[in-house]
């Protein structure tokens, strides 16, 4: 029995495995179609890291975590298998992965410019402006989770953000994020969270930490995705 259980243990682990890298190819075969297998692989790679920014920091604050998953032309996402305990947490994990990301991201860059190569600063700027649109202040994005911490009214911030991104450019995915959105930004208007108040207790000193954070990683990577932006037509 014990070797049964021992078994199946190990077949769980070798099924989400499995499944994180079955769909991690199936992302870069999708994406190879439109924009060639070499940006693919290095566009899902920072997609991957993006998301153990998140697994890393759930880690570390004690929470079970699943493998990250991929849908193509929508991204990555773990499985929290435990909610975090308070606001403070769930900024912290929120905050990890567009960090991570931005830091490999930064790293495409540097040998972008150090090898002369125009695939790896495409690469760079998709990473910059997948970052950077993740940090849009509206739930379920990362910079809902982050700047929750603040007040969740600030959700209410990325709705014209949110709308100007859709008749600037139209995508299903936006209108994805929208859907899942508008039971937060029902919470930020009208209130009735389903969430005890003691879940929002942090001291003004974290309000304004992760508050500079945030907006210091948006400043940077607005900063970062125009630069790289100006440099490729030019290449």
């Amino acid at each position: 029995m014990g070797k049964l259980i021992i078994w199946l243990l190990a077949a769980g682990k070798m099924g989400k495995l499995l499944l994180t890298c079955g769909t991690m190819l199936l992302s870069i075969v999708a994406y190879s179609w439109v924009y060639g297998w070499r940006y693919a692989v290095g566009f899902v790679a920072l997609i991957l890291v993006h998301e153990m920014g998140h697994y890393v920091a759930a880690r570390q604050r004690g929470l079970q975590v699943g493998a990250p998953t991929f849908i193509p032309f929508v991204g990555a996402w773990i499985e929290l298998k435990e909610l975090p305990h308070d606001v403070e947490t769930e900024a912290y994990i929120g905050f990890a992965g567009p960090l991570a990301g931005t830091l490999a991201s930064l790293a495409c860059y540097y040998f972008a410019r150090n090898s002369d190569s125009d695939l790896l600063l495409a690469v760079a700027y998709s990473g910059f402006m997948l970052n950077l649109f993740n940090l849009i202040p509206i739930s379920p994005l990362d910079g809902g989770r982050i700047t929750a911490i603040i007040s969740p009214k600030v959700w209410l911030a990325g709705v014209p953000l949110l709308a100007a991104l859709f008749f600037y450019h139209p995508s299903p995915m936006l209108i994805l994020v929208a859907v899942l959105a508008y039971p937060q930004i029902k919470e930020a208007i009208w209130g009735g969270s389903t969430r005890d108040a003691s879940y929002y207790v942090v001291t003004r000193d974290a309000r304004i930490n992760y508050g500079v954070m945030y907006l210091v990683l948006v400043a940077f990577l607005a900063m970062m995705s125009y630069s790289v932006h100006e440099m490729l037509p030019s290449r």
